[in-house]
């Protein structure tokens, strides 16, 4: 996998993004994907998943807003393709 352009961590929960330029109508466009995972620690092994626990719930919510964020303000200054609204 590449390496995310962009991180937001929240404790133990980090919401990485994603970029992958593809030639759309003879131009380069990025498209963005966004993966949220926890840590953990098993024994003396960190490892990490993608469930999550009530509690962690909000500090998910808080950085699927941040990248939200993140990426409405590039698309607006970059004309980049993102979601329809």
């Amino acid at each position: 996998m590449n390496k995310p352009e962009k991180k937001f961590r929240c404790g133990p929960i980090t919401a990485s993004i994603f970029a992958e330029a593809r030639v759309v109508n003879g131009q380069m466009v990025n498209f963005y994907s966004t993966c949220i995972d926890k840590a953990y620690k098993d024994g003396e092994q960190w490892k990490h998943t993608t469930s999550f626990a009530a509690e962690d719930l909000p500090k998910v919510a808080l950085l699927a807003t941040e990248v939200y964020k993140h990426l409405r303000v590039k698309v607006s200054d970059e004309e980049t393709v993102g979601c329809e609204e």
